[in-house]
């Protein structure tokens, strides 16, 4: 754990607040574009952490920098909006997340940043280190908002635009506009931008970062066109202070069974037994394993471990890919073992 002290709270359009951090611990740990910081509170007791993307860019001379969305009836955004103060210290765990960009001085990239809302945070992020560490690569941001007015981070992006106006590209898409088949991303939109945009030598790498139903229109129609898969990154902007609609949930094959494994963790093997109603991460917290974890839901690529012996299947994965979940991956927030002696291994 790392303490931070608050240095600023800068108030953003649509509900947002950046704030930026000074580490007192003096080890300023290091994070690559596109990653998350989690935060942690106690109240009397009670652990909570809660995660949010950097907008600030490790490869500038600029401070910690996270921003959050205000969370309608959200315990820790309402606290973070209202209570926090400059110069309060709060506990932060390591910089985590693979929603990351590789700088590399020597690529040419065409690197296409799809956003939506609060969703632009990690990407602009990405932006910035492009930008500046990759003289060669190209960014192609397309920013879809209800308006000009709630854009978060409009005057800062016009900036880089300027300063860059042969390597960045601005698209803006505002639903308030009057030409419909603009207001909105849409297949065809997307298809012309994408074509628009990439040239015959261009190397393109995709990241999107929004709701589901956005970052599932951009994934299908890239694949659509012809993009590998692995050339399509997505990081699910979720709210875990949101209650999940009980009409959405999947259902889940019923299995009354409790099962023994060996959690490794640290170089330590742990027995456990999982009951049917709990998550492998839930018995590993009661016995006082200080488990990495954030969202608890699947959502956040924190938990990720690997199953070296046995299996499991998770209520939910939005970060781990068929493959990646066929080679053993799994996020024990949301993973239960199916079978005794399965050995998972936390990386």
């Amino acid at each position: 754990m790392f303490k931070f002290r608050v240095t600023d709270i800068i108030d953003r359009p649509n509900n947002n607040i950046s704030i930026r951090f000074q580490d007192l611990s003096g080890m300023y740990p290091k994070y690559k574009p596109g990653q998350f910081l989690t935060l942690v509170f106690n109240f009397e007791g009670r652990e909570v952490r809660r995660s949010y993307s950097f907008s600030s860019s490790p490869d500038l001379d600029e401070p910690y920098e996270i921003t959050v969305k205000r969370v309608e009836n959200g315990e820790i955004s309402r606290f973070l909006h209202h209570k926090l103060a400059i110069g309060d210290v709060i506990e932060v765990m390591e910089p985590l997340g693979i929603f990351t960009y590789n700088i590399d001085a020597l690529q040419k990239n065409t690197v296409f940043l799809f956003a939506a809302g609060v969703g632009v945070t990690p990407l602009f992020s990405i932006l910035k280190s492009v930008l500046t560490k990759e003289l060669e690569s190209k960014v192609i941001l397309i920013y879809s908002n209800s308006s000009k007015e709630q854009t978060l981070f409009y005057d800062e992006l016009i900036e880089w635009q300027n300063k860059y106006p042969d390597r960045l590209k601005i698209e803006f898409i505002w639903s308030n506009v009057k030409n419909l088949l603009k207001a909105r991303l849409n297949r065809d939109y997307l298809i012309e931008l994408v074509n628009e945009n990439l040239k015959v030598s261009s190397n393109p790498i995709f990241y999107t970062c929004g709701p589901l139903f956005y970052m599932d229109l951009c994934r299908f129609t890239l694949l659509g066109m012809g993009f590998s898969e692995e050339s399509i990154r997505k990081e699910t902007f979720y709210f875990p202070e949101e209650e999940e609609d009980d009409d959405e949930k999947e259902d889940i094959p019923q299995d009354y069974t409790s099962y023994d494994i060996v959690l490794r963790y640290n170089k330590m093997d742990y027995n456990l037994t999982i009951p049917p109603t709990k998550t492998i991460l839930e018995v590993g917290l009661e016995h006082k394993i200080r488990l990495p974890y954030s969202c608890k839901s699947g959502m956040c690529s924190t938990c990720i471990s690997q199953v070296v012996n046995g299996e499991v299947r998770m209520d939910y994965n939005e970060v781990l890919t068929d493959r990646e979940v066929e080679n053993g991956r799994c996020l024990i927030c949301t993973a239960h073992p199916i079978a005794n002696n399965t050995i998972i291994e936390v990386l």
